[in-house]
């Protein structure tokens, strides 16, 4: 008998009833074979407003995506555009479609030994194309969703999720409407995709031998034009995505993304997100149980003016006294001009307090040593923690060649060394990507 679930939800329009169930008769699928054709035969009372969930599997067994693969983890690797995390073996990875999913969607059950399964190339398109193919077969107007199995972070258990969709409002966008009591949704997107591959996973099943669902009674999220998205408007772009570098395994990632930013928005900076930065910042090693840094926060458009012009003035002077010409000097005045622009500035400090006096001028030269490295840590944790904040940061060395003139213009105490100046923004675009380097070029092994 074929597995059916039967509900009912509530619209504009009154009660409503849809039904779900598996679609039985379906062959083992090759490479080669038209699903279209395989549904059609398996199904042939399809009717219109109809919405046909696919399991990918099949959808790769056609398209010939089965690869051979002695080497599980080679295959994941090729799939893989990014490691998201990693604990022992098991990898979430962003993968070629764009999706974060455990490794990368390749799959070694339901093929051949030997065999791995990657997923279709392109789903939406293998969406399209069964929705073509059984509107030519049947003459019948349906929606297609191909679906995958997921988990999902803070959740246990397994579902069914949209990974392709032809002919389906793939999220119903409620904002600007109101709820039952009139208050305005402002937040409220629906992943109707989703929700119908998890309505299908119920009656599938993941060993039934049962690939292909229907679902009846919901034409009112099947479309009727040509202008459509796919699923692949639910994947969530970087930009808006909160919890991107939201995992231990994540620090790495935002240390190895972190860039030097030199153009900014004029958006307000939240000093909220630079004090939780600097929280970060504080957890970084020192020597002696010290706590050798200090953080100047520059809020005001008054301080920073006013701090940049007088380290302008010290600067122009100095290249003055270097002999340099005046169109060398604005040329090299100009490179300050990340600071100037960017609409929020930090000067990180050094402080020697609880460092120890040998009298030894070699081993008073390695204690300060010590403490420059430790606030050379504290300015890393620092630029890695804005980065988590989705702030741009670009540290720059020029407080450090007029440490008197900085101490004095922002009243600091004498023994307030400033460590250069970290500007903070909002990115203007898009940084640019870094050049690879091999990490083996940097080390050495005895």
């Amino acid at each position: 008998m074929t597995d059916t679930v039967d509900s009912t939800l509530e619209d504009e329009a009154g009660d409503r009833g849809y039904r779900v169930w598996a679609v039985p008769g379906l062959p083992e699928v090759r490479p080669g074979d038209d699903l279209a054709k395989l549904i059609a035969a398996a199904e042939p009372g399809l009717a219109d407003g109809d919405v046909l969930l696919v399991t990918s599997k099949i959808v790769s067994k056609a398209e010939g995506r089965v690869v051979r693969a002695d080497d599980r983890e080679a295959a994941i690797d090729a799939e893989t555009v990014r490691v998201v995390a990693r604990r022992g073996t098991l990898r979430i990875v962003e993968n070629r479609q764009g999706l974060v999913m455990a490794a990368a969607g390749v799959d070694a059950s339901n093929t051949p030994a030997g065999t791995v399964l990657l997923l279709p190339e392109d789903p939406d398109a293998s969406a399209r194309a069964i929705r073509d193919g059984l509107r030519d077969i049947l003459g019948v107007r349906v929606g297609v969703v191909v679906t995958d199995t997921c988990g999902r972070p803070w959740r246990a258990g397994l579902t069914d999720m949209a990974i392709g969709a032809a002919g389906v409002r793939v999220l119903d966008d409620l904002r600007g409407g109101t709820d039952a009591y009139g208050n305005p949704l402002s937040a409220t997107v629906v992943a109707t995709a989703d929700e119908l591959a998890a309505a299908g996973d119920l009656v599938k099943g993941k060993a039934a031998g049962l690939p292909v669902a229907v679902v009846r009674g919901l034409a009112h999220v099947v479309l009727t034009g040509g202008d459509e998205d796919g699923a692949r408007a639910m994947v969530r772009g970087a930009r808006d995505d909160m919890f991107r570098l939201g995992t231990s395994e994540a620090v790495r990632l935002a240390v190895t993304q972190r860039r030097t930013v030199r153009a900014f928005t004029d958006d307000p900076v939240d000093p909220g997100a630079v004090r939780r930065a600097v929280a970060a910042a504080v957890t970084a090693p020192a020597p002696h149980h010290t706590t050798p840094w200090r953080f100047v926060l520059l809020e005001s458009q008054a301080a920073r003016v006013r701090l940049l012009d007088a380290m302008r003035d010290a600067w122009i002077a100095d290249l003055r006294r270097d002999g340099k010409s005046e169109e060398s000097i604005a040329k090299r005045v100009r490179r300050g001009d990340v600071l100037r622009n960017a609409p929020y500035l930090v000067v990180p400090c050094l402080v020697m307090d609880g460092s120890h006096t040998y009298g030894d001028p070699r081993r008073d030269a390695a204690e300060r040593e010590m403490f420059v490295v430790a606030a050379g840590a504290g300015v890393q944790n620092f630029l890695v923690a804005l980065a988590g904040e989705r702030l741009g940061s670009a540290w720059v060395s020029s407080t450090m060649f007029c440490r008197d003139v900085v101490r004095e213009v922002l009243e600091l105490p004498e023994h307030w060394d400033p460590m250069g100046a970290v500007a903070v923004g909002r990115p203007a675009e898009e940084p640019r990507a870094r050049p690879e380097r091999d990490a083996g070029g940097f080390i050495e092994v005895r």
